[in-house]
């Protein structure tokens, strides 16, 4: 699979557990999104940033990314983890992270009484990037049935004003630290 994502090209791309722990990105991420290796990894979590707990400043970006339908991506993130939790009952770090989003986040708590299952497929976002503005971007989100990896894919349209600056943020990334492997 890593051979594969590496040879995406011009698209941002991370990879995420089951749990929305991020474990790995190119450099496309980091050119529009920043470098996720700038923050610890215990705070490169989508799912506590989404469903934040207190003040703590858990960032998977680091600029501000608003998605198009909140309410929906919401429900999709917690869907996706109580699916995650029935393909791995036993895992602990999920079991973890469940507890702590339900205990402490109240919108969390009521997505997750809801009982919805499904996966996180799409969505629309604009990144905030500091050099080129508002950049809006498709979100799709492909998962590796086996593992439950959540492969993030973030593209512009093509021939679009977001396309052209999209590239230009991308330009960002190159040159910075490498994505780890995983």
């Amino acid at each position: 699979m890593q051979r594969v994502l590496n040879r995406l090209g011009d698209v941002a791309v991370a990879v995420f557990a089951a749990d929305w722990q991020m474990i790995w990105w190119n450099p496309g991420w980091v050119g529009l999104l920043g470098d996720p290796s700038l923050s610890p990894p215990e705070l490169r979590n989508f799912a506590r940033e989404r469903f934040p707990i207190g003040l703590g400043q858990v960032r998977v970006s680091l600029w501000p990314v608003s998605v198009q339908s909140p309410d929906e991506s919401d429900l999709a993130i917690v869907s996706d983890l109580r699916r995650a939790t029935g393909r791995f009952p036993h895992d602990a770090r999920l079991a973890e992270l469940i507890h702590e989003l339900t205990e402490g986040n109240p919108t969390f708590a009521r997505l997750w009484a809801s009982g919805t299952v499904a996966a996180h497929r799409e969505d629309r976002k604009t990144v905030e990037h500091p050099e080129v503005g508002p950049v809006h971007v498709d979100c799709d989100v492909l998962t590796d049935g086996d593992s439950e990896l959540k492969i993030v894919i973030l593209t512009a349209s093509p021939g679009s004003a977001d396309e052209a600056k999209f590239k230009h943020a991308l330009g960002a990334g190159v040159g910075s630290a490498p994505a780890p492997a995983f």
